[in-house]
């Protein structure tokens, strides 16, 4: 995230290092790296490098009533299937340092969840395109090493359940979205935002955004379904997944790659790390077929690139019902969801219910 979060102060993270971790903190500064935590580059007493990383719990969750209990538990399963994958011997995992009581992370107050990790010397990348066809390479030879784990790596991690995070609140406001039409973005009524309210700047653009692709998004959460199911009738060989096998999580180092942010880790289908390394032309489905001896279902492919988009679009639409102030943050959530509906609209609004 650009900015840090409100109501998670430095006297709240140092207490929680030195409670945590027994961490005495001599100086510490917000990193902006990443879209989705939080990151300090911390620095002890005694000089050693750290980096802090703390999440928000309400945006873990997978739907609106979901206790922040369970989505700690979620995010506190997938650190230790990190930590358990490091442990059978992948080396190239950056997992958590584990508190004094064992635990992956910590839990600070009722919204955050925080984790130390040490400090890497190495260079990190965007999210976007692969920038070359080695920087491809290395992290697909890093997802089939994880592939290809021992059980044990998986024996604390949880299973994909194929759920799309804050659904319920996307359904909510494509029912509620005024009249495609009514007015441009950002000049409608009060209240016109159905029952999100004025609750920031990007309420009622939301809303209208919504009403004015309802159909596309509506016809890209069918064919979800239609791909879930299928996947449930004919289930596949399950592996430890990373979650987000993008340029943006995998580091050079003078040691060799390194894959970062397991906080979405999960037992799934392999096409789940898959669907973003793969250029269409056959090169990483047959490299990976080759090395683990499954062949990757195309179907699969896009049931993961499908959810991916939905999940974006309802995070986005989760942030703009809740209350907002406008910050730079919510601006570039604004810029993404957006860019990401005008795509799916554009997609999809062609297409056979």
């Amino acid at each position: 995230m650009l900015t840090p979060p409100d109501d998670l102060s430095q006297d709240m993270l140092v207490s929680a290092l030195a409670g945590g971790w027994q961490v005495t903190v001599a100086s510490m500064a917000y990193r902006a790296v990443g879209f989705g935590s939080h990151h300090w580059a911390v620095i002890d007493a005694a000089g050693t490098r750290w980096f802090v990383t703390a999440d928000e719990l309400g945006n873990k969750r997978h739907s609106l009533d979901e206790p922040l209990t369970a989505a700690f538990g979620r995010l506190r399963a997938s650190l230790a299937a990190a930590s358990d994958l490091r442990d059978c011997g992948r080396t190239f995992v950056v997992a958590p340092v584990p508190a004094r009581d064992g635990e992956p992370l910590t839990r600070v107050g009722d919204r955050f969840g925080v984790a130390l990790y040490p400090f890497l010397d190495g260079q990190s990348f965007e999210w976007g395109e692969w920038p070359s066809p080695a920087h491809r390479r290395g992290m697909l030879d890093l997802i089939i090493a994880t592939h290809t784990a021992p059980s044990a790596a998986a024996r604390r991690a949880m299973t994909d359940d194929f759920a799309v995070p804050h659904r319920d609140e996307l359904e909510t406001a494509l029912r509620t979205a005024p009249p495609a039409g009514s007015a441009p973005a950002g000049s409608a009524p009060a209240g016109s935002a159905g029952d999100a309210g004025d609750c920031g700047p990007y309420a009622r653009p939301t809303a209208l955004l919504l009403a004015q692709n309802a159909v596309p998004i509506r016809r890209l959460l069918a064919r979800y379904d239609e791909l879930a199911a299928q996947s449930r009738s004919r289930p596949s060989a399950t592996v430890l997944t990373h979650g987000e096998a993008h340029p943006g999580n995998i580091m050079r180092t003078s040691g060799g790659w390194l894959l970062i942010d397991w906080d979405t880790a999960l037992v799934a289908p392999p096409e789940r790390d898959l669907w973003m390394l793969d250029p269409g032309d056959g090169s990483v489905t047959g490299a990976y077929a080759g090395a683990t001896g499954v062949t990757p279902l195309p179907s699969m492919l896009e049931l993961y690139r499908i959810r991916w988009d939905l999940a974006d679009i309802a995070i986005d639409v989760s942030r703009f019902r809740r209350q907002h102030p406008g910050s730079v943050d919510d601006d570039e959530s604004w810029n993404v969801l957006s860019s990401l509906i005008a795509r799916v609209g554009l997609s999809w609004s062609g297409r056979a219910p």
